[in-house]
């Protein structure tokens, strides 16, 4: 299986997408990388880390994108930046799937532009997986999407409901909507006549769930437009660490300095949390609608994030997600059905 990496995407590229290649590589034994990128500043790098005989190869890219360019300037101006060069992979069959930290707009607009949607999918949703108190679950449109209807939430739910099924293995994915009361008749229009398309599909519909309940395990899979869950998405990644600082005032500090129980055991629970609560742990987050396998990872993202993020592409190309999604939605609401609960 051949994934194409966006070596000059995120923070930290080139260095933290390369080592995290050979990382996954080192990991994965039925995966090859291909590094897309200025072909110096990866082959020095690899020169850094050592190839150690894993299937690595580089593919040069001679433009870089950056992360303030507005999607429509870099699809016109960049088309050999290392994102559209990926993506050109895919669609020539040079490469399975491909990951990228880099301009999460861009990737969405050059992925929905090169390789075009699934067949009964208006809106590609981008699904990031987040921890929960029973295990973690998906939350989508998690900011591909500002502006959605209706049909759009509904698609969210069949495409979010197949990938915890697949990807997850959960039998029955639970699915809620995002929403400002449990009861059918809060909300606004977009989630009132949303509630009436998703409760006629074939998921597993546990109705409307509030912002608290999201953490809880209630659900398996969250759908919201892109505007609410990229709000969601960004205050819990600050709460995460803004709870995390506390934690180690709190328990390196008081604890340690008192001397009055074990900190192993305060140190241990600490590390068991940061480690639930850290982003990179889950990898990236894919494209869910665009017709081959392409996953965004966090603009921040470390090398073990990458390594996560190529992993989950892998995964995610070689259980056919994108074949399920189309043939199950292919089988859901009629377009008469749901036109008719917009009006």
């Amino acid at each position: 299986m051949r994934i194409a990496l966006d070596a000059m995407g995120g923070d930290f590229a080139p260095s933290a997408t390369v080592e995290g290649a050979l990382e996954a590589l080192a990991e994965e034994k039925d995966l090859s990388v291909i590094l897309v990128g200025n072909e110096d500043q990866i082959k020095a790098e690899l020169e850094k880390k050592g190839r150690n005989n894993l299937p690595v190869s580089v593919h040069h890219a001679s433009q870089l994108v950056e992360m303030d360019e507005s999607p429509l300037a870099a699809l016109r101006r960049k088309k050999d930046s290392s994102i559209r060069v990926a993506i050109d992979l895919v669609k020539s069959g040079g490469a399975d799937a491909m990951v990228s930290a880099g301009n999460s707009g861009v990737v969405m607009a050059t992925a929905l532009y090169v390789l075009g949607k699934i067949p009964g999918v208006d809106r590609p949703a981008i699904a990031t997986t987040m921890p929960s108190l029973t295990g973690h679950f998906v939350l989508l449109d998690a900011g591909a999407n500002v502006d959605c209807k209706p049909l759009h939430l509904y698609q969210f739910a069949v495409m979010g409901e197949a990938y915890a099924r697949f990807i997850f293995n959960i039998p029955k994915p639970r699915v809620g909507l995002l929403g400002i009361g449990e009861e059918d008749v809060k909300g606004n229009e977009l989630t009132k006549l949303a509630f009436k398309l998703i409760r006629e599909s074939h998921v597993k519909f546990i109705g409307n769930i509030e912002g608290q309940d999201i953490f809880s395990g209630e659900a398996d899979v969250v759908v919201c437009d892109g505007f609410v869950g990229n709000i969601a998405l960004k205050v819990s990644e600050g709460l995460a660490e803004t709870i995390g600082k506390m934690l180690r005032t709190e328990i390196v500090e008081k604890v340690v300095a008192s001397d009055k129980t074990d900190t192993a055991v305060f140190k241990s629970a600490f590390a068991g949390f940061k480690k639930k609560m850290d982003y990179s742990e889950y990898g990236g987050a894919p494209l869910l609608g665009i017709s081959r396998p392409c996953i965004i990872s966090h603009g921040r993202s470390t090398s073990k994030a990458i390594k996560n993020a190529i992993r989950v592409a892998g995964v995610f190309h070689s259980k056919g997600v994108l074949d399920i999604i189309a043939e199950e939605l292919k089988e859901g609401l009629s377009g008469r059905e749901a036109v008719a609960l917009e009006e």
